[in-house]
């Protein structure tokens, strides 16, 4: 078994601890200030982005949430992603706990803080991270604490994310799969970086304890079925599910097998760096009629299907820093000039497949200007939006 950490610290933005829990006795909270002496040190360095310290046989790993740093040290030789990933998991439960994770809301929690810390881990050795669970036996209010309460039965459970003696008139399961495209596009119109990022997200109404099975067009799975896969599947990336995933059996033959928690929660995230075409081509003139004057074109235009609409489309043109006095025309939707970002933001609530919008704007410039000014950066036009019902992986 990879080895276990020996404190966990939670520090405020100046490194001083706020909380801190020993559980193996080989750790001070003296290594606290040698922590984050380590920390400045290597800010210092513009090489060096991890989130790993190492100090004379002392290893510290840390993740820092708005005004907290959450850190473990550790004398062992431990799995860092295993304890990097178990602070995520810290912070999620003491969102649940306290709505959000700040160096107020711990000051004003702390018995809270060490009740959970007792539970999350024990000798070193992460425990029990599902937030409803941890709900159903550390109530936040004390004074409902009035009997001794046994630990509900999914801590003594082999499946520690769900209860039993769940029950529903009726049972009901949904599935949406919500994709995010990030896509770069030069001057030219060539895609120089184009990757998909995605997560399964359910909520599920179901009495008992269920045995649930999902089947995705995954190109493995399809193949080692023998069945066709020409235009249908996709490559999946980097997946990562839920705990309640057994992954033997997805490594075995790629079935999602799973029982899931009561609720909502997100069942898988995955990636794909597949070449995706935008979806809404954006292409932009600027001319600069003599010193004083800078008018701008753009020409949007959705390319996908006419059955689906993209909704709440925010295209923002950057223009030059000292621009003003705007004059702006569109074709559908509003624009604004929004000059603490040195930009034009063009909305449009609704835009249908198969369309083309078009924006004006003049702007006008100081007439007086440097003859030699350095050429000014020029800055890439933004694109956001959304399409309800509609995956760019054809994920089914």
């Amino acid at each position: 078994m990879a080895g276990a950490a020996s404190a966990l610290f939670l520090l405020d933005i100046k490194g001083r601890v706020l909380v801190w829990r020993d559980y193996r006795g080989d750790v001070s909270a003296a290594q606290a200030e040698r922590f984050f002496t380590k920390l400045i040190e290597k800010e210092g360095d513009p090489q060096s982005q991890d989130p790993v310290v190492y100090d004379n046989g002392v290893t510290y790993m840390f993740i820092q949430h708005s005004n907290v740093y959450l850190m473990t040290a550790t004398r062992q030789n431990c799995n860092a992603a295993s304890l990097l990933f178990f602070l995520h998991r810290v912070v999620d439960v003491f969102k649940h706990y306290f709505e959000e994770l700040e160096e107020e809301s711990l000051r004003d929690n702390f018995v809270v803080v060490y009740e959970l810390l007792d539970e999350i881990m024990d000798f070193g050795y992460p425990q029990y991270t599902e937030a409803k669970i941890l709900s159903e036996f550390i109530k936040t209010d004390a004074y409902r604490m009035e009997v001794t309460q046994r630990p509900p039965m999914a801590v003594t459970n082999a499946v520690s994310w769900r209860s039993e003696g769940i029950n529903y008139k009726k049972n009901e399961v949904f599935l949406d799969v919500v994709e995010s495209v990030n896509i770069l596009v030069n001057s030219n119109g060539q895609i120089i970086r184009s990757d998909v990022v995605g997560a399964l997200k359910m909520r599920t109404y179901l009495s008992g304890m269920p045995e649930c099975k999902l089947g995705l067009n995954d190109r493995v799975l399809l193949e080692a079925q023998g069945r066709a896969t020409k235009g249908k599947a996709i490559d999946l990336e980097d997946i990562k599910f839920h705990q309640c995933v057994r992954l033997a059996r997805f490594e075995n033959d790629r079935t999602i097998s799973f029982i899931p928690p009561d609720g909502s929660f997100d069942l898988m995230t995955y990636r794909l760096s597949t070449q995706v075409k935008p979806l809404i081509w954006v292409e932009a003139q600027v001319e600069k009629h003599s010193r004083s004057r800078v008018e701008i074109m753009v020409k949007a235009r959705s390319q996908f299907k006419e059955r689906s609409t993209a909704t709440n489309v925010e295209i923002m043109v950057p223009v030059p820093a000292d621009a003003s006095s705007p004059n702006v025309r569109t074709s559908m939707g509003s624009a604004a000039y929004a000059p603490e970002n040195d930009a034009l933001l063009w909305k449009i609530r609704s835009f249908p497949g198969g369309k083309e919008y078009m924006l004006r704007a003049e702007f006008t410039l100081p007439s007086i200007t440097d003859e030699e000014a350095t050429q000014e950066r020029k800055a890439p036009i933004r694109v956001k939006f959304e399409i309800p019902y509609f995956t760019v992986s054809g994920i089914q």
